[in-house]
């Protein structure tokens, strides 16, 4: 496409030219096995590869056995590693995009309890998240780490890999010996820049010696920590990244940012500005002339494209972009923009199942992961088309009649409402959140291009549903909220539900008590939503804090601070015993303490919901087939509703 020159335009980096500035960066994945590479791996890789990116750099591989961050962590530093990454590298290859390897140590972020060794430190300290108290490294050890690394890069060399990567970003021994923060020693180690340098200008000389010059090497570079105080600055960045040209040693700076003490940084929610670390690559890319690259919440090629006009770098690392949909690149270059399914930065499928130790996923595209089953040319044509009637045209309903119309099926959808969506469209209402209706977005484009009866404004029932003939009935009638969850005296419009506040149904008085059972964004972007508005709010809930699921997805800080600046109160380790009018009877449930709320004007209940299962009851030896989807099965989110669409529509 004219539009996007520059980035359908080639690189050389070093001795390598990648066809294009799409970098699939690193991340992790928890596919490893056995500590080696997978079969999962190369799956998930190729995909990518066959969706047209340039450059794949692959997770991280561990140097040194005192480094297992997590159990699934591949070993580089072991020779027999090498054939599955001649394996990986050659599936890539074959769609010319190019291949480097990140190798890394993490360090203080190691973990022991996995590697039953101590963790390595530059001094020590403990990690916020894994709280270990690290080992000071001892000489020997800097020189046993920096033989392994050079071990590791001549596995990486003789795996077929196009270039190397080393880690010195958010997670890495080398950037703690780097940072103030985390460095204290007083020998050559320790100190100024330059003692703080040494051992990163070491690792590189040895493996710049193993790899020999005219192979690609570079960094990730943290940009800037971020801290309080004490860290890594931007322009003790542009510093780092000055020296480390001039030590003639790398070929690239690709870039990162925050530490685990701000890892909501690191991986940017949907309330993260989209291209938030621009600025950071654009101040290293002014003092250097080595190709800079940049990535996070970048999840569009014309913003990509503007990005490189700009001259702010060189090179657009999309990591969730081409999670959720490998085909971008391809998409964009044939300009079929508006079929790209963009990454909305919910980090339930990604890193949400990451930081709980499951492998990587993804909430709109149930194929990561599942490439060999699930991926690209993997949905054929059935044999005999059926006449499939699905009923709820939400997430699960639709992903249903996507996939099945693309199997060749005749598909007919009945939506109770006048417009399709379902509990989707009402979550993009509440406070930072409308990027989640992306979603649906997506898939009522992808709907409207096949040939599927659509009908609005029908609540289908048994009698409907028969008079069609249907070979099949898919039920994906949702779920809807729990209207008195609690015992009591009370009622609507002085106690309601998060959706009719969200989908303005009630207009809630000034003092509110929201009662959080949810622990997610339902219950904080409600609140945040009223706060918006100017009511005073209290949030209870049973768990130790408000929003306890949100941690893994790198938004329970940002969303506790958003709350706080706007007035929201919480009051955690309360459980509801009953509701009389607006009183809310609660007890704290650890000291027993009978304790009484009162004084509200209304009343919010994040507080569950039920299944809309009655039609698929009815229907239950009455059709053919018949199948029940997402949150008619029980309510859960988004992910597993589209992931049950999509298997429901492969399986009819």
């Amino acid at each position: 496409m004219s539009d996007l020159d520059f980035l359908f335009s080639p690189l050389k980096i070093g001795a390598v030219v990648v066809p294009n500035r799409i970098h699939f960066a690193a991340h992790m994945t928890n596919f490893g096995e056995h500590n080696r590479i997978s079969e999962r791996h190369i799956h998930y890789y190729r995909e990518r590869a066959r969706g047209g990116c340039g450059l794949i750099t692959t997770e991280e591989l561990t140097v040194h056995p005192t480094d297992l961050a997590y159990a699934r962590l591949v070993d580089a530093f072991k020779p027999d590693v090498i054939s599955g990454f001649k394996e990986l590298t050659r599936a890539v290859h074959h769609y010319e995009t190019k291949i480097f390897a990140q190798l890394n140590h993490n360090g203080m972020q190691g973990d022991g309890k996995t590697s039953r060794l101590p963790v390595w430190g530059p001094s020590a300290g403990r990690d916020p998240i894994f709280r270990e108290t690290a080992k000071e490294m001892e000489l020997e050890e800097i020189e046993e780490c920096v033989r392994y690394f050079a071990k590791s890069a001549g596995h990486a060399v003789e795996g077929g890999f196009d270039g190397i990567e080393l880690q010195l970003g958010h997670s890495s021994l080398i950037r703690q010996f780097l940072s103030p923060a985390t460095n204290f020693r007083r020998d050559e180690y320790g100190g100024a820049l330059d003692n703080r340098l040494r051992f990163c200008l070491e690792v590189l000389a040895a493996v710049r010696k193993t790899v020999g010059r005219d192979f690609t090497l570079g960094v990730r570079l943290n940009a800037d920590e971020m801290l309080y105080r004490g860290g890594i600055t931007h322009e003790d960045a542009k510093q780092i990244a000055v020296r480390l040209e001039g030590s003639g040693l790398i070929d690239f700076l690709d870039l990162s940012l925050g530490t685990f003490s701000n890892l909501f940084l690191v991986e940017g929610s949907m309330h993260t500005p989209l291209a938030y670390t621009v600025p950071l690559s654009a101040g290293i890319r002014s003092v250097t002339t080595l190709p800079v690259f940049c990535t996070n919440r970048i999840n569009d090629p014309h913003l990509a494209e503007k990005i490189l006009e700009d001259g702010r770098a060189d090179m657009i690392g999309m990591v969730r972009a081409l999670i959720c949909d490998p085909e971008l690149p391809n998409k964009a270059r044939e300009g079929r923009a508006e079929d790209i399914r963009h990454c909305i930065a919910c980090n339930q499928g990604c890193i949400g199942r990451m930081g709980l130790g499951f492998r990587l996923g993804c909430l709109q595209n149930p194929a990561v992961g599942e490439e060999k089953l699930l991926g690209a040319g993997t949905l054929t044509p059935c044999e005999t088309p059926k006449r499939v009637v699905i009923v709820g045209a939400g997430p699960a309903g639709l992903e249903a009649a996507r996939t099945a119309a693309l199997r060749r099926h005749e598909v007919i959808i009945f939506e109770k409402s006048g417009e399709v969506g379902g509990q989707n469209i009402i979550a993009g209402k509440a406070a930072g959140r409308q990027e989640i209706t992306g979603v649906t977005r997506w898939l009522i484009g992808q709907v409207s291009k096949l040939p599927i009866d659509i009908r609005l404004n029908v609540e289908a029932c048994e009698e409907i549903i028969l008079k069609e003939n249907p070979d099949a009935v898919i039920v994906a009638t949702g779920s809807f909220p729990k209207q008195k969850p609690f015992p009591g005296n009370y009622g609507f419009p002085d106690v309601v539900t998060v959706e009719q506040v969200l989908t303005e149904e009630i207009e809630t008085k000034h003092k509110v008590l929201l009662i959080d059972l949810d622990g997610h964004h339902k219950a904080t972007g409600t609140a945040e939503f009223l706060a918006d508005r100017g009511r005073k709010v209290h949030m209870i809930t049973p768990a130790l804090f408000v929003g306890g699921q949100l941690g893994p997805l790198q938004d329970l800080y940002p969303a506790r601070q958003r709350l706080a600046r706007k007035g929201v109160t919480f009051t955690p380790d309360i459980a509801v015993l009953e509701i009389q009018g607006t009183l809310v009877k609660g007890l704290n449930v650890y000291s027993n303490e009978l304790i009484d709320f009162e004084g509200y004007e209304t009343l919010v209940l994040a507080a569950g919901n039920v299944s809309d299962d009655s039609l698929y009851f009815a229907l239950k030896a009455k059709v053919r087939e018949l199948y029940r989807i997402g949150d008619c099965v029980a309510p859960r989110k988004t992910d597993m509703a589209i992931l049950e669409g999509h298997r429901v529509g492969r399986l009819l």
